[in-house]
Formats: C-alpha cells, sequence, structure tokens
C-alpha cells in the first residue's frame, strides 16, 4: 500500500514538473549609437547603433551577448536575426535557458536610432501591453507584457525625448517586475512605472555604465526567488567588481523600490 501511495505521489510531482510554465526574463537593449543617441561619444567601434555585433551593450566584451555567452548560468539556446517575425526594428533576438532553474531570458537588440521605440516597448510591456508568445525548441515562452520580469539596458532616452501618454493604466492585474539600467533611471521613469503598477526591482539614482554584469547579478538573485534587498547587493558587488567604486557606491546607485 505504502509503494502504491508512493507511486502516487512520484506521478503527481512528474505532473506537476510538466505543466509547470517557464519563467521568462525579456530584455530589451538600445543599442549604443554615437550619432543617434545624446551620449558622450564612445569609439565608433563599439558607437555604431545598427550593427549588434561589436555594439557596446551587445557584442563587446560586457554587452549582454558576449556577457552571457560565457556566463556558466547560462546556455544560448537560439539566436534570430532581423527579420519579419521580430519585432519592428529588433536587429538581433538571443535567447538563453539558465542552467539550473526552468527560466529562460529573452534578449532584443534595438537598432540604436529607434531608442524611442525600445523605450516605449519596454514601458507599455510593464504595464502588461504587448503580450506574446515565442516557440523555443516546443517550450511556448511568454514575452512582452506576458514576460514575469521585463528590463532595459541602454541610455536613458527619457533625457533625450518627453514621454507622451500620461499616465496609462496597467491591462492587467499581474504585476510585473522591472530592471532598468541606465542612467538615472528612477528619476526619469518613477512616475511611469508607478502607473503601469510595476515593481521597480533594480533601476538607479545616478550616472552609470548599464553594462551586463550588473543584470546578470540581478537576474541570478530573482531566478532564486532571492528579496529585492538581496538582489540589489548581488547587483552592487558586480558593478563593484567591474567599476571599482566602492560598495557603498555602488549601493547608492543601484536601488530597489520606490
Amino acid at each position: 500500500m505504502k509503494r502504491i501511495f508512493l507511486l502516487v505521489l512520484i506521478s503527481i510531482g512528474i505532473a506537476l514538473s510538466l505543466s509547470a510554465k517557464p519563467r521568462v526574463v525579456h530584455v530589451m537593449v538600445a543599442l549604443c549609437d554615437n550619432q543617434n543617441q545624446g551620449i558622450v561619444p564612445v569609439p565608433k567601434s563599439i558607437g555604431n547603433g545598427q550593427d549588434p555585433n561589436s555594439n557596446l551593450y551587445w557584442g563587446a566584451l560586457y554587452g549582454v551577448k558576449t556577457h552571457l555567452k560565457k556566463s556558466s548560468n547560462w546556455e544560448l539556446v537560439q539566436t534570430q536575426k532581423a527579420s519579419a517575425s521580430l519585432p519592428y526594428k529588433v536587429l538581433e533576438r538571443i535567447v538563453f535557458k539558465h542552467q539550473k532553474e526552468e527560466v529562460y531570458l529573452v534578449a532584443d537588440a534595438y537598432d540604436g536610432a529607434y531608442i524611442q521605440l525600445t523605450t516605449l516597448n519596454f514601458i507599455f510591456s510593464s504595464g502588461g501591453y504587448q503580450r506574446d508568445t515565442i516557440d523555443v525548441n516546443g517550450v511556448a515562452l511568454p514575452i512582452g507584457g506576458s514576460a514575469n520580469l521585463i528590463s532595459y539596458i541602454g541610455h536613458n532616452g527619457l533625457m533625450d525625448f518627453h514621454y507622451p501618454f500620461g499616465c496609462v493604466l496597467p491591462v492587467n492585474c499581474d504585476k510585473r517586475d522591472v530592471i532598468l539600467l541606465g542612467c538615472i533611471t528612477k528619476n526619469y521613469f518613477k512616475d511611469i512605472i508607478n502607473c503601469m503598477d510595476a515593481n521597480p526591482l533594480l533601476w538607479t539614482t545616478g550616472l552609470m555604465a548599464p553594462e551586463a554584469y550588473t543584470l546578470e547579478a540581478a537576474v541570478q538573485g530573482w531566478v532564486y526567488n532571492e528579496s529585492p534587498e538581496d538582489i540589489q547587493h548581488r547587483a552592487a558587488a558586480a558593478y563593484h567588481k567591474y567599476q571599482k567604486c566602492g560598495m557603498k557606491g555602488a549601493k547608492n546607485l543601484l536601488v530597489t523600490g520606490y
């Protein structure tokens, strides 16, 4: 009898694991662009917003694609170049799977000249709009407003243009976590993210280099369901490791919540 009961429990556990939906991080990257963004120019080789391969925020040493491909925490499972199946002005999409957990990371590299589009797509996704699903090796992954965690990486476009839509209410009550890595994102995005009823897991109070080591550290804490404060600590430690700015400075820069 005990054996039968044990087999039933195992069967239930297998069924639940098979039916469990993977968690998804959707990262929207505005490629660094000397010509089309109000930034201090970087070397031409990493500041071409139409070339993801060498771009500061994508193909360069600490860009999202290059850094995560080298990480022991993630495995690259899919790469897509610009096509009709990708969102407008997305030049490349990559999909990673976490090595230990049922978590996927989908990252989109947007043409740097379309930073306003990237920003608006991030904002509306944070409010549950632009819900979509993609198929990756037979697994349905929720992206956009359906993703569990949405991140923006790049220059803070709201320094260059005005957000034109006022307070747009979220489309549903599923509260999404968001990470905003750019300069002074808390100050510029606070009212918008609040209107969208999203949870600011990590954003910034000053100037920063939005490179992928900070993103990876924060996401790793999120994967393991750590507290916002622990996630902030992870991100600050990574930023200090690469920028040598001191833990106090890093924790003052990278903050969580309102």
